[in-house]
């Protein structure tokens, strides 16, 4: 059967049906984004699509139209939010404030997996950002 794409686990730090403009610190400090590395900096923006996972990994395939190298975006637009960083240097004193709403449409680089049908989304890119 066919096998449904993976996100690798940054890749779920950046999605979910429940993220609004109002949860910026929450999202951010519970999954500790940060820039990689032990110092844990605070990263200067983080964006979320509103969507849940069968949405976004359907980019991948009938609901993304392909481009180059792998790239394929998203047929309709998403709602994402914004996260600016306003103030702190490390986790866990980032704090964004409220958020910026707006409607994008989404890049995924998705990759053949191990079986022809495995699309593994490596890489969240904005598009029109």
């Amino acid at each position: 059967g066919i096998v449904p794409p993976v996100f690798s686990q940054s890749q779920t730090n950046h999605w979910g049906p429940d993220m609004n403009e109002h949860k910026c610190d929450d999202e951010i400090r519970v999954k500790e984004i940060t820039y990689p590395g032990p110092e844990k900096r605070c990263k200067k923006n983080n964006t979320f699509i509103q969507a849940n996972e069968a949405d976004i990994k359907a980019v991948c395939g009938t609901g993304g139209t392909p481009q180059r190298n792998n790239l394929f975006m998203s047929n309709q637009p998403f709602p994402v939010v914004k996260c600016t960083l306003q103030s702190g240097k490390r986790h866990p004193n980032c704090k964004y404030g409220k958020g910026k709403k707006s409607t994008r449409y989404i890049v995924l680089k998705c990759e053949e997996g191990l079986t022809l049908f495995t699309k593994l989304i490596t890489t969240l890119l904005y598009f029109n950002f």
